[in-house]
């Protein structure tokens, strides 16, 4: 399984940090939707599904958190810990997030608006649509 981390440039003076994302640029597809967790409570595992067609990157902008990435037939695990570093996740890939920080702020990018109908929740449904496809 590739994973695919991307360091984002950063700008920076005394007054501080800057990083600016440009879709298909710093980002390999359109952004469609962005939403970001926080608050996540100590124990709490996130996530829990993988995707049929839509693509995201991952950044935890404040603290850290871990993510678990499964393809079906392998699984990593990302630490997330610098506000300048995005995890790629394409399509069919399971994820879970978890090991979120107090003060952890995990922002999302995504390639599509919210669709219900592709989110796959089911992990034996999971694995079996990543049977099908090969």
């Amino acid at each position: 399984m590739q994973i695919l981390k991307y360091v984002f440039q950063q700008h920076g003076d005394e007054r501080g940090q800057l990083v600016a994302l440009e879709e298909f640029k710093d980002i390999p597809f359109e952004i469609k939707r962005v939403y970001y967790m926080y608050d996540t409570g100590e124990g709490i595992h996130r996530g829990f599904h993988a995707h049929k067609t839509l693509k995201q990157i991952l950044i935890c902008i404040h603290g850290s958190c871990k993510v678990l990435l499964d393809n079906g037939e392998e699984k990593k695990i990302v630490s997330l810990e610098k506000p300048y570093e995005g995890l790629y996740i394409a399509h069919n890939m399971w994820r879970e997030m978890y090991d979120f920080s107090p003060d952890a702020v995990l922002m999302v990018l995504a390639s599509e608006y919210y669709d219900e109908s592709d989110y796959i929740r089911d992990y034996e449904e999971f694995l079996n649509s990543i049977k099908e496809e090969k």
